[in-house]
């Protein structure tokens, strides 16, 4: 339980150590501000000369002729609504006929409370057609990891890795297998990942662990473009710091440390307004040891989807901003943020909702599991600690 005058106390001893912080965050803007200057100075030939000369190979992302375009770095949105109702009015003309599917993915980890290691992870998928009648479709894959399947570490335990790298596997190899059935039916859904393409946690972690997350996220942006499917990377809280360091390698030093949300947030002042597409070219672990082909085939803009928010970064594979159809791609992230709820896409929300798996459903999963293993003649139990849990809540 919580004691409220036990958390004022604490946060009250850390105050100077907010201010400090605060302090510091007033100086970073300031910062931004000088940089910034810097860079709107540059046309994308410009940049691209500089990047050059200060001879970094990974300057954090690279520009597209939209630079040129964009003022302040911003690509107004031009449609204007008095009220929902219009906005929304919009929204569904845009999406008219045009179908998009989602996916997304739950987990149950393996359980130190549970005599028997084992894991699940459940993907589920949503795809609405938005046609006259509503047709939609919404379904789940759930796949049981048994003990041989989750990488039993030293000592004994068996780690949520295995687990973790099975769901991102099963996110896009279903989200490849919706593209290809799709392309059979002569249909080009927009197709949302939940997530960013580029994945710099894979540098963090073992090569023999990264090598599944490498090989999938390629295997995915190929199977896009040879079957041209319009593919979608949404990040609602990004933490990416690629512009920033764009304009710390061409216009510093000094160099500020802000996030790219951060960095945008005043350049985009209404709701749609987005910052001209770049091209990713993270200066990471993976870019660094060279395993990071595949980083410059990935084209992001940030968007303003919500006023209370930092802008949310939208990732497309280069070549769909290369062929002049990124607009029109963005008009329908747009769209169905707007049918969504708090400026997330409606399709994603809705794949979350169909994959997600509560406590509850965790519980029913050990229970059959439980009636599984007593079939089978396996030794179950469950420690006296989660009983005690299962009691008290």
């Amino acid at each position: 339980m919580l004691s409220r005058n036990k958390v004022i106390d604490a946060l009250q001893d850390k105050r100077t150590n907010f201010e400090e912080y605060q302090a510091g965050q007033r100086s970073e803007f300031d910062l931004r501000r000088q940089l910034l200057d810097r860079f709107l100075r540059m046309t994308a030939a410009e940049v691209t000369a500089r990047i050059a000369e200060r001879g970094q190979a990974w300057p954090g992302a690279l520009p597209t002729p939209e630079l040129d375009q964009a003022v302040d770095l911003c690509v107004p949105f031009a449609s204007r609504w008095r009220n929902h109702q219009e906005a929304r009015a919009w929204a569904l003309t845009i999406l008219a006929g045009k179908p998009v599917a989602a996916v997304d993915g739950s987990q149950i980890p393996p359980s130190k409370e549970i005599s028997v290691p084992v894991g699940a992870v459940q993907i589920g998928w949503y795809i609405n057609y938005h046609v006259a009648g509503g047709r939609y479709e919404k379904d789940v894959a759930f796949t049981v990891l048994a003990p041989d399947e989750l990488g039993e570490e030293e000592g004994g335990e068996f780690p949520d890795w295995r687990v973790n790298q099975q769901r991102f596997v099963g996110e896009c190899t279903q989200l490849a297998a919706l593209m290809t059935r799709f392309a059979a039916a002569g249909a080009r859904p927009l197709c949302f990942f939940d997530g960013s393409f580029i994945i710099s946690f894979a540098g963090q972690i073992r090569p023999a662990r990264a090598e599944p997350y490498l090989k999938t996220v390629r295997a995915l942006l190929a199977h896009a473009q040879a079957l041209a499917m319009p593919l979608v990377g949404f990040v609602d809280s990004s933490g990416s710091r690629d512009v920033v360091m764009l304009v710390n390698t061409v216009a510093g030093p000094p160099h500020m440390s802000l996030t790219d949300g951060a960095l945008f947030a005043p350049l985009l002042p209404n709701w749609g307004d987005r910052t001209p597409f770049f091209i990713c070219a993270r200066n990471d672990p993976l870019s660094q040891q060279g395993q990071a082909d595949f980083y410059q085939e990935v084209a992001f803009c940030y968007i303003r989807l919500a006023a209370e928010r930092p802008p949310a970064r939208i990732e497309l594979p280069r070549w769909l901003v290369e062929s002049g159809e990124a607009t029109a791609i963005v008009d329908r992230v747009r769209a169905e943020c707007i049918i969504g709820a708090g400026g997330y896409p409606y399709a994603i929300e809705t794949a979350d909702a169909v994959a997600v798996l509560q406590q509850a459903d965790r519980d029913h999963f050990y229970a059959l599991f439980q009636q599984f293993a007593e079939q089978q003649g396996m030794p179950f139990h469950v420690s006296r600690k989660q009983l005690s849990k299962q009691v008290r809540r």
